[in-house]
């Protein structure tokens, strides 16, 4: 799940919108520079920064997905081709059937499409704030609203409050939509708490819940929603390639779900999966090996800078994703900006977090690019 604007919002309005906010914060947004035309940075002013701002992989894909990839550019100029049996992989990998399973340009596009899809007649979503806001704002470009659910004081998702507020606008409700583990804070829905929720509404309220991030987690409280589609529950999970996979520039995501509930998403999808990440998908499915490699590596990086900013007086959130929050005592914004003068990208202001900043994981020495960045900019 990258921080990227989705094609189907009102182009005119919504960026408009998002540029005059990032031009009042000093803040450029990733992909919006892209979207508007201005003119982007060169190869090696680019490659030269440590990009911690959007969640991603680092290490880029494993060497068995770029041998698959690049054996796939022979389709590159046919419509109907040989794609590696993507959907039957996914249907085994879940055990689930074919039917379950829709494929899309990324887990974005499977968010924006249950928008379109459940959001007709001023229905709703209700959700947790802070969470993946851009699901939000494709509401807001349908004309439709988010019933907010501020999180715990330990930054937890408030299973209670969601119960309570689905049932209390039950009418007016097209999905309620859960982000396990959260982004921007990282923390996780238990699994006692997922089926705590799924009991707790009517059961004819679609579910959304965006396992962007569920490979990142080693908690055994927790565990994916997978099951509640075999049951038959209205779940809808999502999944991505762009993180544990590291192809967040290819493009690939999938739902899992009933038939029923993918039957009016499916309307709504544009067919952009292209051929070549077709078959990386799949060669990055049966790569267990590299995903258990790259979970380590985060995991161990993860908590060894949480270490190292608590031993200088900075508190971070407990997370379970690729990333973790950071209080700083000061606005976030101006902080933001520090580091991108020190060729160090980190993530942007997520209110009302104003206060605490994003940082993605990166590699090694990355990592230590931060660190120093940090000290010298907390000192100032």
């Amino acid at each position: 799940m990258s921080d990227t604007l989705s094609p189907r919002l009102p182009r005119r309005r919504f960026l408009g919108g998002v540029a005059a906010a990032a031009g009042t914060l000093g803040l450029p947004l990733p992909g919006l520079d892209r979207v508007l035309g201005a003119q982007q940075p060169r190869d090696d002013e680019y490659d030269k920064t440590a990009k911690l701002a959007n969640n991603e992989n680092n290490y880029g894909p494993s060497e068995a997905v770029v041998q698959a990839m690049t054996k796939a550019f022979k389709y590159a100029n046919r419509y109907g081709y040989p794609d590696g049996n993507l959907v039957a992989e996914l249907a085994a990998h879940h055990g689930v059937k074919n039917e379950q399973i829709l494929t899309a340009a990324g887990s974005g596009e499977i968010l924006d499409v249950c928008c379109s899809a459940f959001l007709q007649d001023g229905k709703k979503i209700v959700g947790s704030d802070p969470s993946y806001s851009i699901l939000y704002s494709h509401a807001t470009g349908l004309k439709s609203d988010t019933i907010k659910i501020p999180l715990l004081p330990d930054y937890r998702q408030d299973i209670p409050a969601l119960i309570r507020a689905t049932r209390n606008n039950y009418r007016d409700v097209g999905f309620v939509y859960l982000c396990n583990p959260n982004n921007p804070t990282g923390r996780l829905v238990t699994t006692a708490e997922v089926r705590q929720l799924l009991d707790g509404i009517p059961s004819d309220v679609p579910v959304l819940i965006d396992e962007a991030y569920h490979h990142f987690v080693d908690d055994p409280s927790y565990s994916t929603s997978v099951p509640y589609v075999i049951e038959g529950r209205q779940v809808i999970v999502a999944r991505t390639f762009s993180k544990i996979a590291a192809l967040a520039g290819m493009r690939l995501g999938y739902a899992i779900a009933p038939r029923d509930l993918l039957a009016p998403m499916r309307a709504h999808m544009t067919g952009s999966v292209n051929a070549v990440v077709r078959w990386g998908g799949v060669a990055a499915l049966k790569d267990t090996a590299r995903q258990e490699w790259v979970k380590r590596q985060t995991i161990e990086l993860r908590e060894k800078s949480r270490r190292e900013l608590k031993a200088i007086g900075y508190d971070t959130i407990p997370s379970d994703a690729n990333f973790f929050m950071v209080h700083l005592k000061r606005p976030v914004v101006p902080v933001i900006d520090e580091f991108r003068k020190r060729d160090v990208l980190v993530g942007r202001p997520f209110p009302p977090l104003n206060e605490s900043l994003r940082v993605s994981i990166g590699t090694p020495e990355e990592m230590q690019r931060f660190h120093t960045a940090f000290r010298e900019i907390m000192k100032a």
